[in-house]
């Protein structure tokens, strides 16, 4: 996934408003002004490290955005490393205030990150010797969607869409709306070519029957496979035999992940990457 480096910035100065406001009136009243102090990153609890580039992001548009001096920050794990309990991610050491304006949103940030990047790693473990993609879905925070879909590639998996701008998906209700799988193919072929943008075809079928109906049009990359039983799955696959990519969705966990995948599909789409993560616990301490 490209990131535009604007955009994480922007959603960074967006979150440091809804958090500080007019000010931070709890280090103002009680930190003096010149306070330079140190504090480390703890790590509470085993998993993926994730944000950690993210982290001296808001670091630094923390103290362009109020004035403060740079901090130095010493960092000692990089995203994607294995952590356990009790390890040190990086080192802060500056204006006391300015660690404190910074914290919560570095911890809000690398928790949810970290936890995600774990889950994903623990998913794709399940899979790592079978010829096939783990890929995550649209199914994110509003406004936060950037950095889960970050936080699921340093975990091992793959972004699937970034959002309805860059790929052509034809789910269950796109197809009803348009009359039929037929008529949604066409349709998106001819707004392709009509508007001459270079965007891959993806449709979802729901049985056997809209596969052959699929297979019969063509014009399209991707055909996906939606809660398809795994007898089913199997069948389609051998049916496709090849011509278009296939994606399997619908469900799937840790407890499916595994079966659906020896199915042979080139692809599993699993909106629990994001929906389902729990944040991993991190906590930044003054020493």
């Amino acid at each position: 996934m490209e990131t535009d480096p604007h955009q994480l910035r922007d959603l960074i100065r967006l979150a440091l408003l809804e958090d500080i406001g007019d000010g931070d009136h709890s280090s103002l009243s009680a930190v003096p002004a010149d306070a330079i102090k140190r504090a480390h990153l703890l790590v509470k609890q085993d998993g993926i490290l994730a944000g950690v580039d993210i982290a001296l992001i808001i670091f630094e548009e923390t103290a362009l955005f109020y004035g403060d001096p740079v901090l130095k920050i010493e960092v000692l794990l990089k995203d994607g490393s294995a952590v356990k309990k009790g390890d040190i991610v990086l080192n802060v050491e500056g204006n006391a205030r300015l660690i404190l304006k910074s914290e919560r949103l570095v911890l809000n940030i690398m928790q949810r990150m970290s936890g995600i990047a774990t889950y994903a790693r623990q998913m794709t473990d399940l899979i790592s010797d079978l010829p096939v993609k783990l890929l995550d879905t649209r199914k994110t925070t509003p406004n936060f969607r950037i950095f889960e879909k970050m936080a699921v590639t340093i975990g091992g998996a793959v972004n699937h869409r970034m959002g309805l701008y860059d790929m052509i998906m034809l789910k269950d209700n796109h197809v009803d709306y348009a009359g039929g799988i037929t008529k949604a193919i066409e349709s998106a072929n001819n707004y392709i070519k009509q508007t001459g943008r270079n965007l891959k075809i993806e449709i979802e079928t729901r049985n056997l029957k809209e596969v052959k109906e699929v297979l019969s049009v063509g014009q399209v990359d991707i055909i996906m496979l939606d809660n398809f039983s795994l007898e089913d799955m199997r069948e389609a696959v051998k049916l496709i035999n090849g011509r278009f990519e296939t994606e399997a969705s619908g469900n799937i966990t840790e407890k499916t992940l595994r079966a659906v995948a020896e199915t042979g599909v080139d692809g599993v789409s699993s909106g629990a990457l994001t929906h389902q993560a729990r944040s991993l616990d991190l906590s930044l301490k003054a020493f």
